[in-house]
């Protein structure tokens, strides 16, 4: 049993807090970006901020950051975090996890009388999840300067667009400019995540170092047929584009399969169909597709296949097809020194942390390209995650945020 710095109890009090703000039964949660939940969420992380001795503010992309200084206040700064929006039928820890244990670890230095050599900065971004407006990582985008045009007139389910919820949430995109990071404010970034897959169960290790992140490629596709009578049209003259999208599901599935000793994934988590009757043939079809892989030359070989399926159906439907590409990143590899202080940290806590990679993206993915990057992973329970059934233990939690607080003081004390 490992002796805690951090107070182990205190993260696990405020996880459950905030597991309460938008409660959708026992253990599931939505707390959609930009939402009034996820906008109660953040006024009580803020406090929480405020009580380890930091300043906290909102930005004008929705970001609520908090800071304490260092002995030379000028220096780059020391950012970790993640983010406390949700899927709409997610668990407590995705996300939550960094951000509650970034602050616990903030507010260790300051019980200790600690003053770090640079600034802290702990960071719950806006829309990390990107589930309501199709377009992940918002917030750490936007304080970035990486927004790519349209992105606020995306609408969510309800014809709703992120200008107006932004608003809504108090954000400002009037600010935008003032809001953004220039180039060398933060030096480093480290983000505690839970893993959101199995490795580190089927490893009986509590915690995990991360190595890298796989590159996502995120498509939105539209498939045309044409609508006619499900009773009087012969399937030979049929224009079906549900016919043709099914052809596109199930091939990208056996093309994301098709070397079963690569980390590689392939998704459709998203379909509508236009009429959506019973009696209609469907006429328009929209899907998401979700390539991902550690390996680039391999998924652009995969994406290549999946374009050839694609045009495949189209021509056997008679269907037209539209691309967009929402989400397009290379694999991004976590930084040399930063890897050695966790090992570091990890040794002198005398726990066992495997390194892996993640599958996922995060956070940390947009701070690659603009600085050094590190993340930490918390073991969770059968590698459940976006389900209400996500389930990380108090003691597995604790030792991550343990684990994160060793690294933060290597890393003051090295600078």
């Amino acid at each position: 049993m490992l002796n805690f710095t951090i107070n182990a109890n205190r993260v696990e009090e405020r996880i459950d807090r905030l597991a309460e703000i938008g409660k959708i039964s026992a253990t599931g949660v939505c707390r959609l970006a930009l939402s009034p939940e996820d906008r109660q969420a953040v006024n009580v992380v803020k406090l929480w901020m405020e009580e380890a001795g930091m300043k906290a503010r909102i930005d004008a992309f929705g970001n609520l950051i908090g800071r304490i200084e260092g002995l030379n206040p000028d220096a780059p700064s020391i950012m970790i975090g993640s983010h406390i929006d949700t899927q709409p039928y997610a668990g407590r820890f995705d996300g939550i996890v960094g951000v509650i244990g970034a602050i616990e670890a903030v507010q260790t230095f300051k019980e200790r009388s600690i003053v770090p050599s640079v600034p802290i900065e702990v960071a719950a971004f806006c829309d990390e999840e990107g589930c309501r407006f199709n377009k992940g990582l918002f917030g750490v985008r936007g304080l970035l300067g990486q927004l790519e045009e349209g992105e606020l007139e995306r609408t969510d389910k309800n014809g709703i667009t992120r200008r107006q919820a932004l608003l809504e949430f108090g954000g400002e995109p009037e600010g935008f400019a003032d809001s953004e990071y220039q180039p060398g404010q933060v030096g480093t970034f480290l983000e505690l995540h839970i893993e959101q897959g199995p490795v580190l169960e089927s490893l009986d290790c509590p915690v995990g170092i991360v190595t890298g992140i796989s590159g996502p490629l995120w498509w939105t596709v539209d498939m045309y047929g044409f609508a006619g009578h499900a009773g009087s049209v012969p399937m030979g003259l049929r224009r079906d584009a549900l016919v043709g999208a099914s052809k596109v599901i199930v091939g990208l599935q056996a093309i994301a399969s098709s070397q079963p000793e690569a980390p590689t994934v392939g998704t459709v988590g998203s379909l509508k169909v236009f009429p959506d009757s019973r009696n209609i043939i469907p006429e328009h079809v929209q899907f998401t597709v979700d390539l991902r892989d550690i390996d680039l030359s391999r998924r652009n070989k995969l994406e290549k296949q999946l374009r050839g399926l694609i045009d495949q159906a189209a021509q056997e439907h008679g269907l037209r097809v539209e691309i967009r590409e929402d989400t397009n990143s290379e694999p991004r590899y976590c930084a040399p020194r930063i890897l050695n202080t966790v090992r570091e940290a990890a040794k002198e806590m005398k726990v066992a942390a495997p390194e892996l990679m993640s599958g996922p993206f995060h956070d940390s993915l947009a701070m690659s390209y603009y600085c050094d990057y590190g993340m930490i992973f918390v073991r969770c329970k059968e590698g459940i995650s976006h389900n209400p059934q996500e389930y990380a233990s108090k003691e597995d939690i604790a030792t991550g945020t343990e684990l994160l607080y060793q690294t933060l003081l290597k890393m003051c004390q090295e600078g």
